[in-house]
């Protein structure tokens, strides 16, 4: 079994429910099992700001498929939650970005981990920083002396616990 971090993030069509649902999707992805999830926050638009806020998150998960397996399952859930790929960081119903896959560094053309500029993130980072905050990213560091450096700029606020089904 392998961790994988996921990043979750929508700002189209009930964000909140929308990254409620996919979390228990992803708990119900095969040879996979969800273990823990942040609270949602909101963020600003990465690109554009003609669009609505985000709401974000961040999930791990136990998993026994490989990368890009686990890729195209993640790409499956989006397609599965209308997402349209229109305009580069434009509004989406659902965004799931691989952001580690335990410590492995691959660089692939379909899939690059760690997820490329993450470690630049506060809407990334801060809900990671929920699930493990001695969590160290390749090449990076502490997950805990990034957030650090980022908070002078932080943007963010958290928004609801979540309240999406957990494993007991």
């Amino acid at each position: 079994m392998a961790h994988a971090w996921i990043g979750l993030g929508s700002n189209l069509n009930d964000p909140e429910q929308q990254l409620k649902t996919a979390l228990v999707e992803l708990g119900d992805l095969p040879s996979t099992q969800l273990l823990k999830a942040s609270r949602l926050w909101i963020s600003k638009p990465l690109g554009p700001q003609d669009q609505p806020d985000f709401i974000n998150a961040a999930a791990l998960l136990d998993t026994q498929l490989l990368p890009l397996d686990l890729l195209d399952q993640l790409q499956a859930l989006e397609q599965a939650h209308q997402r349209v790929r229109k305009q580069h960081w434009g509004p989406r119903t659902l965004d799931l970005d691989l952001l580690l896959y335990d410590q492995l560094q691959l660089d692939h053309p379909r899939l690059q981990l760690p997820h490329p500029q993450m470690h630049l993130r506060p809407f990334v980072l801060e809900p990671l920083m929920e699930l493990d905050s001695h969590l160290e990213l390749p090449e990076h560091g502490r997950l805990a002396d990034l957030v650090e450096r980022l908070n002078s700029g932080n943007t963010l606020k958290t928004v609801l616990p979540l309240e999406a089904k957990m494993p007991s």
